[in-house]
């Protein structure tokens, strides 16, 4: 695949909330397939990165069948597992491609992937919308900066909140990606909850599989209560990272 954007899709099956969702179906698959054929839809390398535990060996499978590469790292530490894989295949950078978001903006990843390189920058940080439930972009990452983060840490280390520990390290040159102005503010596009689902594949089977996110944002706007069917569960999900962060 022509590209030089590699995205760590990070993926397990464990979840408390929504028990195997990266296997829900969607589409002519499920939701891992689907994120994996939307990265190689928009050119973006995909390399699923998940955990050695058993439980996770479905994801293997899924990746073999895809024909993408694939990692499997630590189950807890999340930033270690990412910094094996990035040094496993010799990369430098890599963004983060979250499974629980189907509609990721596989344009909003290029620009801050370029913006990683062109503006040496170790981290590009997503926008506050996505970052807040959008769902439309991950991390750039610099593969020296998480090197630099789990250096010092247990191998079993829960590192889930990894931007927690990401600020404690000084003097990291970052930039945060800026919201586009047209962009709806109440919107809920990852995959956390029953909800959710059922949100993204009523998305899903209107727009299709690879809608891009301009597309998606007009069907918002077009049906401005569309939003209500998930967006009570964001307070949820807020308390949920506060409290894993401690």
């Amino acid at each position: 695949m022509p590209t030089n954007v590699s995205g760590f899709i990070t993926v397990r099956t464990s979840s408390s909330r929504l028990p195997n969702k990266c296997l829900l179906p969607f589409g002519d698959g499920n939701v891992l397939e689907h994120v994996i054929r939307r990265a190689k839809h928009y050119e973006i390398e995909p390399i699923v990165c998940t955990s050695t535990d058993k439980s996770d060996d479905i994801i293997v499978e899924i990746a073999k069948n895809e024909g993408v590469k694939f990692f499997r790292g630590e189950l807890r530490n999340k930033l270690k597992r990412w910094a094996d894989c990035a040094t496993f295949f010799d990369l430098t950078s890599f963004h983060t491609i979250d499974a629980d978001d189907p509609f990721f903006d596989g344009v909003e990843i290029k620009s801050s992937m370029a913006l990683l390189r062109n503006g040496s920058y170790e981290m590009v940080s997503p926008s506050k919308v996505s970052s807040s439930g959008g769902g439309s972009v991950g991390f750039s990452l610099a593969t020296e900066l998480i090197s630099r983060a789990v250096s010092d840490l247990a191998q079993d280390e829960d590192t889930e909140m990894m931007w927690f520990y990401l600020e404690k390290i000084s003097n990291i040159r970052s930039i945060t990606l800026l919201d586009n102005p047209l962009t709806p503010k109440n919107l809920r596009l990852t995959l956390d909850y029953q909800e959710d689902y059922w949100l993204l594949e009523s998305v899903r089977r209107i727009v299709g599989n690879y809608a891009t996110r301009d597309c998606i944002d007009r069907l918002f706007i077009d049906n401005p209560d569309l939003y209500k069917v998930n967006w009570f569960r964001n307070e949820d999900w807020k308390l949920g990272q506060v409290a894993k962060k401690f």
